[in-house]
C-alpha cells in the first residue's frame, strides 16, 4: 500500500467513525449497503455532520467564519483531489469519483448558513431550507446508488428529494424543544411553537406522510445494492414518525422524542426478515 492510499484509508475510517459516533440509525443503514458504495456514503455523512455541528454546536466560536472556511476548504479539496482534513479528503473522493454536481454542495452549505441568522420562516424559505439541508443530500447519495446510470438518477430524483424532505421534517418535530429553547429556531411557517396545537401538528404530519409515500415508491426502484440500506433508514424514520404522531403537541415541546437503541435493532431485525422473504 502506497502512502496516499494509506492516508485515504485513514480518512475513510474517520468518516465511518464520525457516522458511528453521531448516528446509530444511519450507521445501521450504511452497513447494509453493498461494499462498493459504503465508503462514499460515509464520506457524505461525515461532511454533512461536520457542517451541521458548526452551526448547531460551536457556540463559543465564530460560526460564520468557521462555516466560510469549511466551504472554501471543501472546494479546495475537490479541486486538488486531496485534503489534510480527513473528513474533506473522504468527501472529495465521493464527489470526484461519482461526479456529484457542485451546485448540490453549494445549496447544502447555503442552507447551513441560514441557521446562522435569525430567520422568520415563510413557506418559501422553509422549502428553500429543506431543499438545501435534506433534499440535495438525498441527491448526492442517489448519485452514488445509481453508479453512473443517469437515466435512473433522473427518474428517481423526485422520490429521493421527497424522502430527504420527510426525514428532515421529522427531525424538526423531534427536535422542537432543543431548536426553539436552545437555538431560538422555528422552522415551521405560520406556527407559534410555544402554542403549537395538535391540529397544526397534524397538518405537518400529513405533509410528512405524503413525502414518505413518494419516497417509498423510489426505494422500491433502487438498485439492489442500495435498496435495503435505504429501506432500513426509512423504517427507522417511519417508526419515529409514528411515535411523534402518538405524542401530543404539548409533549413534544417538552422532550426530544427518541427510539432507544434496542428499538432500533428490533426494527433492523424485522426489516431484514421482510427483505429476505421478498416483501421488499
Amino acid at each position: 500500500m502506497d502512502a496516499k492510499q494509506l492516508f485515504d484509508d485513514v480518512s475513510q475510517r474517520a468518516s465511518q467513525q464520525t457516522t458511528e459516533a453521531y448516528s446509530t440509525s444511519f450507521s445501521l443503514g450504511i452497513a447494509c449497503l453493498n461494499a462498493n458504495i459504503k465508503n462514499p456514503i460515509y464520506g457524505i455523512y461525515g461532511f454533512v455532520r461536520f457542517a451541521d455541528e458548526i452551526v448547531d454546536s460551536f457556540h463559543d466560536f465564530n460560526k460564520k467564519e468557521l462555516l466560510e472556511e469549511f466551504r472554501q476548504d471543501t472546494f479546495k479539496a475537490i479541486d486538488r483531489g486531496i485534503s489534510l482534513n480527513p473528513i474533506l479528503n473522504s468527501f472529495q473522493h465521493a464527489v470526484n469519483d461519482f461526479k456529484i454536481d457542485h451546485k448540490l454542495i453549494h445549496t447544502f452549505l447555503d442552507s447551513m448558513e441560514m441557521d446562522l441568522h435569525d430567520v422568520k420562516y415563510t413557506q418559501a424559505n422553509y422549502e428553500k431550507y429543506i431543499l438545501g439541508s435534506a433534499e440535495v443530500v438525498g441527491l448526492m447519495c442517489l448519485k452514488i446508488f445509481v453508479l453512473g446510470d443517469e437515466a435512473l438518477y433522473e427518474k428517481l430524483k423526485p422520490n429521493a428529494m421527497k424522502l430527504g424532505s420527510a426525514f428532515q421534517k421529522i427531525n424538526f418535530l423531534r427536535d422542537v424543544k432543543d431548536d426553539f429553547e436552545d437555538l431560538g429556531r422555528n422552522y415551521f411557517p405560520n406556527v407559534n411553537i410555544a402554542n403549537m396545537t395538535n391540529e397544526e401538528k397534524a397538518e405537518i404530519e400529513a405533509d410528512i406522510k405524503a413525502d414518505f409515500e413518494a419516497g417509498y415508491k423510489g426505494i422500491l426502484q433502487l438498485p439492489k445494492r442500495a435498496r435495503f440500506g435505504v429501506y432500513l433508514a426509512y423504517v427507522y424514520y417511519f417508526g419515529l414518525f409514528k411515535k411523534i404522531q402518538n405524542t401530543p403537541s404539548s409533549q413534544i415541546k417538552k422532550e426530544r422524542i427518541r427510539i432507544p437503541n434496542f428499538g432500533k435493532y428490533g426494527l433492523f431485525v424485522s426489516s431484514y426478515v421482510r427483505h429476505n422473504i421478498g416483501i421488499l
